[in-house]
């Protein structure tokens, strides 16, 4: 079995599938799900399921640029705010890369518009691929 990569407590990741090359992310092993700021959530029912599609702000206090993205939702999941008041979130499954590593896992959409982080990145999506060193900040180039 591989060994953990260690991470910093806020990375740079790429949602491929998504058509995001690079957001700023929070490491928050304090989350149990991996959080994305988007707008306009829309849905269509179709044959396969149902199909979000939505727009991703990938910098942080700025709605330029918009990102237009899709994807099925597997979930929707109640999840605890940052104030403690619990939301309805829908759930998708996509791509993430951080560093050399590229894996799947599970987002919940949501608005974060007062929060620093436009993603967090939850125990989840974590657990038996990384261990994150608190002291450390952007371990990892997109590039690699």
């Amino acid at each position: 079995m591989k060994a953990p990569t260690v991470i910093g407590w806020r990375e740079w990741v790429a949602l491929p599938e998504l058509g995001v090359e690079r957001i700023k992310a929070k490491i928050d092993t304090g989350a149990a799900t991996s959080a994305l700021h988007v707008s306009n959530i829309r849905s269509e029912l179709r044959e396969a399921g149902t199909w979000l599609t939505f727009e991703v702000h990938p910098i942080q206090r700025s709605e330029v640029p918009s990102v237009a993205a899709g994807g099925w939702l597997v979930d929707e999941r109640p999840v605890r705010n940052t104030s403690g008041k619990s939301e309805i979130r829908p759930v998708i499954e996509t791509a993430i890369k951080l560093g050399a590593e590229q894996y799947r896992a599970e987002i919940t959409l949501t608005r974060r518009d007062e929060m620093g982080f436009r993603m967090l990145l939850g125990r989840r999506a974590l657990r038996r691929r990384f261990v994150v060193d608190s002291g450390r900040s952007f371990t990892y180039d997109l590039e690699k």
